[in-house]
């Protein structure tokens, strides 16, 4: 007999496992489906969790040999990458317990996941039991996984992806990264930062292209600053391994790139193969991402998507939001907010933060906007310490009043972003940030420098 269930969510990722604690809180009966022994997805267990907690590593040494005058500090050679991350096993362990608990009322299923019909899952246990499930609403969580280039030789030893580059056991030397999206990014970022020689390579004009330009602009120069170079608008012939010690990468017009080792982050597929979505008719779009319209519906309205499996931004705050809004929509609920003002958060070295319109969106939208900056090198916390690398922008409407989106790049941004978002919530007027006082010294102080800047945009304006 088929057990039937409000809800089956396949997939206990970030927007998974948002859904299943929406679903619960709504009193409605769930199935969580995930094939690995834990919950959290790539998430936890390859991604955000390892790869932060090397990249803490490498901003408490950057930081470290940047305050520190007087003696010289470096990595000794030959040291193991797993050494950087010793926090990692307790942060998951941690992680993977507190998401644990809040799936107490959920039936947990381990298995794969294949639809049967537009209603039905079959669960293939890991001893083969197969078990069917009924479902009145179904969320398809299942992730995605790193996209292999044909013309790339990725063998996971000296060609990486970015669900291998972890694996390393030696820190290199010096690193080619194929891509200039956010993992590529983030991985250029830290590895610079722990002293490997990295050069980002793309086909694109700038990295992170879906970023205004101040913030990329202020991206390169931070990341060329830090043993990094960035290859923009190029064309890549051929990646070998030459066998003996170094990867190489030919590119159209001559120039060769020698590395110990590559990272190749050309984007990602969705994990849906062994799902099966045909038999439900769910339609995919030309790069094999699960088609949603603005309420995370599939073309069978009761069957929802969420999370990398749709495509951009595939970040986890932005999943975990999309898990919560598509069980507002099945439940007839408003999500209460835009979801532009849902934070974005980029891990990179310094760190890459946005909430609300960008200027181009605002623009569009409201016309003449204003804009306001802050330097953090004129903030006395950015001198203090050391970051000076950073900009907050910003975007304002037209009469100055009301504040449109932020955008920060410098360390800290992504906890910074959360003052502008409070503000954009809470509909508070632009001058909010200059009658009010901050702790001294902050970088929040950026707030009131950003704001005074765009009134004074203002007045320029005025006739």
């Amino acid at each position: 007999m088929n057990k039937e269930y409000d809800y089956i969510i396949i997939g206990s990722g970030p927007g998974g496992h948002q859904a299943a604690v929406h679903a619960i809180k709504a009193g409605k009966k769930v199935a969580l489906v995930e094939k690995e022994k834990e919950v959290g997805g790539a998430c936890v267990h390859q991604g955000t969790i390892p790869s932060k907690t090397l990249r803490e590593t490498a901003v408490n040494l950057g930081r470290f040999t940047n305050s520190a005058a007087g003696f010289e500090y470096s990595l000794q050679e030959n040291v193991q990458v797993e050494s950087l991350m010793k926090r990692k096993v307790q942060v998951r362990k941690a992680h993977v317990e507190f998401m644990t608990k809040q799936l107490q009322a959920v039936d947990c299923y381990r298995g794969r996941a294949q639809f049967i019909n537009k209603h039905e899952i079959q669960v293939t246990a890991i001893r083969g039991k197969k078990e069917i499930l009924k479902g009145k609403h179904i969320v398809i969580a299942t992730g995605s996984r790193p996209r292999d280039p044909e013309n790339i030789p990725i063998d996971h030893e000296h060609i990486l992806d970015s669900d291998s580059i972890l694996s390393m056991i030696y820190l290199p030397k010096s690193l080619t990264v194929l891509g200039a999206g956010v993992i590529a990014c983030e991985y250029a970022t830290i590895f610079s930062t722990l002293g490997v020689d990295v050069t980002i390579i793309d086909s694109g004009p700038r990295p992170l292209s879906f970023l205004g330009p101040q913030l990329t602009n202020k991206f390169v120069e931070s990341f060329e600053s830090q043993n990094g170079e960035y290859l923009g608008k190029q064309v890549i012939e051929s990646v070998q391994w030459d066998g003996v010690s170094e990867v190489v990468t030919k590119l159209e017009g001559g120039r060769e790139i020698r590395s110990q080792k590559m990272l190749v982050a050309l984007g990602r597929f969705a994990n849906v193969e062994t799902l099966k979505p045909e038999i439900a008719d769910i339609e995919m779009s030309s790069r094999n991402h699960i088609i949603v319209n603005e309420n995370y519906q599939t073309n069978s309205p009761h069957i929802y998507a969420v999370g990398d499996v749709i495509g951009f931004p595939a970040l986890a705050s932005c999943s975990m939001e999309q898990g919560r809004r598509a069980l507002c929509h099945s439940l007839g609920e408003e999500p209460s907010t835009p979801f532009e003002n849902v934070p974005m958060g980029i891990y990179t070295i310094p760190e890459i933060s946005s909430i609300g319109l960008s200027e181009a969106a605002a623009k569009e939208k409201h016309g003449d906007i204003i804009v306001g900056y802050a330097d953090f090198s004129n903030i006395a916390r950015g001198q203090i310490s050391n970051i000076q690398d950073g900009l907050l922008k910003l975007v304002c409407s037209p009469d100055g009043k009301t504040l449109l989106g932020a955008h920060i790049i410098g360390e800290g941004a992504t906890e910074l972003i959360h003052v502008a978002q409070m503000a954009i919530l809470g509909n508070l007027p632009l001058d909010t940030f200059i009658k009010n006082v901050m702790n001294f010294p902050t970088l929040a102080e950026a707030y009131r420098v950003a704001a005074i800047d765009a009134l004074q945009d203002l007045l320029g304006k005025t006739p």
